[in-house]
């Protein structure tokens, strides 16, 4: 088997993995390890892989042919898809170890200067053919000045790693999820021992935060939110948008969510205030309350700009609704909507007033799902506008529309 000497798993995350064919079949994400008896490192069991959006599976080493830094090569393509799930006993290497506080064992066995873990290797015994975990890399602060340096060490010469630590720092987690997409990073965070989830949770900044949680399910939410103090989840409520705020806090308790929205800005509160006041599964219970909205003097050049702005989801992005002033929900008088395909066939000199479709009348907030499902598919639309008394209140998208209509554990479901 080629394979390097020491495999470093927090380089090796992200790694892409084939089978033999050569066809890539997912992404390293962690690996898993087992306790053994006495002074023996730990055995690796296997890797953790991502494989798609929201799907984790367990690949034991014996599967494994050759690791690097480029490519992890497996013997087979036939792959237990179940959803990785780490059982009692096991450590989940990348999610338990990295930022432990640790402390170096002298060669009298006292303990010296203490340090974070920043990384863990992984080698293979020749006698047998087992991966163990087998030197620890060590971030120690020495020196009145306290500089840093990181240091090898053997498994046993280092104490605290397998012990419940009380602190543990999250620079090494912050570095693995720093180019993840938010729903990879949810994915992570959901396969985290609780107490660890809630630390990576407390240091990415707020509007990470907010886009990881809405990738979440409400009662994960809910779980990571209220073990913030009350001013931290108003602010993370805030950077949310406010459908997804209102989804929240709805699994909430009364007091709760009344006490949070008071800590709110009044300007981020009110639109999930009024959107929590529709009824759960209709139009208004569903939808956006700050969709694209442009008056009709606006250009189609000023108009694609916007369009282009990457805070926009794709489905957002896919039309403009034009009203008259004034632009935020409830707007003045709701003119119609125009596709971008329009805009991309237009001059962009012309007014998007003069290309305004008016054929597709607006959604009830009344209206339940099945409702908004059909107009969606007669219409061939990612997005629906909900008007009430000809002004527009929201909109609501396609993939609002999946949220609700697949089932609640969706996300937790093996792949054919």
């Amino acid at each position: 088997m080629a394979v390097s000497a020491l495999v470093y798993l927090a380089r090796l995350a992200g790694t892409l993995i084939f089978d033999p064919n050569g066809d890539q079949v997912g992404r390293v994400r962690d690996a898993v390890a087992r306790p053994r008896p006495g002074n023996a490192p730990p055995r690796v069991l296997g890797l953790v892989a991502e494989i798609g959006a929201w799907r984790r599976i367990f690949i034991p080493m014996g599967r494994v042919t050759s690791v690097d830094v480029g490519a992890v090569v497996l013997s087979t393509g036939q792959l237990n898809l179940r959803k990785f799930e780490s059982r009692p006993g096991e450590i989940l290497v990348l999610g338990e170890l990295l930022d432990r506080r640790v402390a170096v064992v002298t060669d009298n066995g006292a303990p010296r200067q203490s340090g974070e873990v920043t990384d863990v290797a992984m080698c293979r015994e020749s006698s047998i053919g087992d991966w163990e975990l087998s030197r620890i890399a060590v971030r120690e602060r020495t020196g009145r000045l306290g500089r840093a340096h990181v240091n090898q060490f053997g498994w046993n010469d280092v104490t605290g790693l397998v012990a419940p630590a009380p602190e543990q720092g999250t620079a090494g987690l912050l570095s693995i999820v720093e180019g993840m997409r938010a729903a990879d990073v949810a994915t992570m965070m959901l396969d985290l021992p609780k107490r660890r989830r809630v630390e990576l949770a407390a240091a990415l900044e707020d509007g990470r935060l907010a886009d990881v949680l809405e990738e979440m399910p409400e009662h994960d939410q809910v779980e990571i939110i209220t073990a913030f103090s009350r001013d931290r989840a108003a602010d993370v409520l805030e950077e949310m948008e406010p459908d997804d705020a209102a989804d929240l806090l709805a699994e909430m308790p009364t007091s709760d969510r009344t006490e949070l929205l008071d800590l709110m800005e009044p300007e981020e509160a009110s639109p999930v205030r009024q959107l929590l006041k529709y009824v759960p599964g209709t139009a208004g219970g569903i939808m956006t309350s700050e969709p694209i909205i442009l008056p009709p003097d606006t250009t189609i050049a000023e108009a694609l700009a916007l369009l282009r702005e990457p805070k926009n989801s794709p489905a957002m992005a896919a039309q403009i609704f034009v009203c008259r002033p004034p632009s935020l929900t409830p707007t003045g008088r709701y003119l119609g909507m125009v596709h971008f395909q329009r805009l991309l066939r237009e001059p962009p000199s012309d007014l998007i007033g003069s290309i305004v479709d008016r054929d597709i009348d607006p959604l009830s907030p009344e209206d339940d799902l099945t409702e908004v499902t059909r107009k969606m598919a007669t219409y061939d639309l990612v997005a629906l506008p909900v008007e009430v008394d000809g002004r527009l209140v929201g909109a609501v998208t396609v993939d609002d529309v999946l949220d609700h209509l697949l089932p609640t554990d969706w996300r937790d479901r093996a792949h054919d």
